[in-house]
């Protein structure tokens, strides 16, 4: 499996306050976009969410996202190592989505770029 890139993820109270701050600290524009009832942005390597406190208790277990080329892919080799598959993959407005436990019980959200990389 092809690992792209890697975006940490933070939960906020204020999204747009947080925003303000880590367009700053990275120079990047955040991306918007909402997933259920959970509002979030990208900005550079950082996915900002906000939300009702059950969802962002969820969301605070999953260590980070990580992009890769295929989501079909990163769930044959997730398997092959013994990983459990949480979620997905679905879709999601920056790609195809994956949920996965690792035997080491880390939890990690793998989000497919198929044009990506070369």
């Amino acid at each position: 499996m092809d690992i792209l890139g890697t975006s940490l993820r933070v939960c906020v109270d204020d999204l747009d306050s947080a925003i303000a701050v880590y367009e700053r600290l990275t120079g990047a524009e955040a991306m918007r976009f909402e997933s259920g009832p959970v509002s979030a942005a990208a900005v550079g390597p950082f996915i900002l969410m906000t939300g009702p406190a059950g969802h962002l208790e969820v969301l605070r277990k999953i260590t980070a996202t990580l992009a890769v080329r295929d989501a079909d892919t990163a769930v044959a080799e997730l398997k092959a190592v013994g990983a459990d598959i949480i979620a997905g993959p679905q879709p999601t407005p920056i790609g195809r989505s994956v949920v996965a436990r690792h035997p080491d019980g880390s939890i990690f959200e793998y989000v497919d770029r198929p044009g990506a990389g070369g």
